[in-house]
């Protein structure tokens, strides 16, 4: 009676301080928002893409015509979170050791020589690969440890990166000149891929009248990296009820052109659809977003909000979809 008395107690106690985390996180993401706003001017749904797959531990693929901020996005979400930050600009002659670090033979003092392993810029909370397409699938390949496993392995050494760990990349939809295609298996390694628009008339005024003057932006941290580590143990520990992971794996599935069931446009302008990480990335998502709501449980409005992120890069659409201009979003039904 005892045992199961103080087991109870202690349950009491994780749901108190899992309710404090979650009115926490909702102060957090307002104070957050108006943090950035100080540099970047709208794309408010990008950041709350960005801050809800940090908050699922997910990574995120930016795409972006150049010039609208998707480098200061990020740069400046680093700061408002006080995360570490490292940027490594992908180009064709880029070397996985570049990524990843490399081992060096020097003097250990004694007059022998030994290697010693420098950590590359990979070792930081929050990696910015910008235009990540540019750099061939060997370098790309690089990041593929390390996004999964959140580590580095050299010469048969493994590494350990620093926690939270996130990979934020970035492309350019215009330009594919002396760029390549990302492999499959990196795509699915991105939670969310977040399309960033122009701006309005008006943020767009604001945006030459801001960055042509004298302003600068003073961005404090409203967050810190335990804290974050915290919270996405608490997004982890939320219940996710069965109609909603039902309806995730259901969506996920329906994409898949040789599944029973799907549906002729499915069969008739996919090639492959989502795997199951699409399901998993699905719950999480609505998880990370209830929990930015201050709710301690998601609904199926809260899978609906990600489904864009989550399936955009994951179905493979033949070239008869490209020919006839079909996205993913006209193809799933929600």
């Amino acid at each position: 009676m005892a045992t199961a008395t103080a087991a109870n107690a202690a349950q009491g106690t994780t749901d108190e301080r899992d309710l404090e985390l979650l009115d926490k996180l909702a102060r957090a993401r307002k104070e957050l928002a108006v943090q950035i706003s100080q540099r970047i001017v709208g794309q408010h749904d990008i950041v709350e893409g960005l801050a809800a797959a940090i908050l699922a531990g997910g990574h995120v693929l930016l795409i972006g015509v150049p010039g609208v901020a998707k480098t200061l996005m990020i740069q400046t979400l680093s700061q408002a979170l006080d995360l570490s930050y490292s940027r490594v600009q992908f180009t064709p002659d880029l070397m996985p050791s570049d990524i990843t670090g490399t081992e060096l033979l020097e003097d250990d003092g004694t007059g022998k020589k030994q290697f010693r392993f420098t950590k590359g810029p990979v070792f930081a909370n929050i990696i910015l690969a910008d235009e990540i397409n540019r750099a061939p699938p060997k370098t790309q390949a690089a990041l593929l440890e390390a996004m999964q496993e959140h580590r580095v392995t050299a010469s048969g050494k493994t590494y350990q990166l620093p926690e939270p760990f996130f990979v934020l990349a970035t492309q350019n939809p215009i330009e594919h000149e002396g760029t390549y295609q990302l492999p499959e298996a990196q795509l699915d390694r991105f939670m969310f891929k977040l399309v960033v628009g122009y701006p309005s008339k008006a943020e767009e005024e604001q945006i030459v009248s801001q960055t042509t003057s004298a302003y600068k932006a003073v961005i404090k941290p409203v967050l810190r990296g335990d804290e974050i580590i915290e919270m996405q143990q608490l997004v982890r520990r939320m219940p996710a009820p069965p109609s909603v992971v039902e309806y995730a794996v259901r969506l996920a599935r329906s994409t898949r052109p040789g599944e029973p069931g799907a549906t002729p446009e499915i069969k008739k302008y996919v090639s492959y659809g989502a795997g199951p990480r699409a399901g998993q990335n699905l719950v999480l998502g609505a998880k990370a977003r209830a929990a930015m709501d201050g709710r301690s449980v998601p609904d199926l409005d809260d899978v609906k909000s990600v489904v864009k992120e989550v399936l955009g890069h994951r179905v493979v659409m033949n070239f008869q979809a490209e020919a006839e201009g079909v996205t993913v979003d006209k193809l799933v039904q929600l």
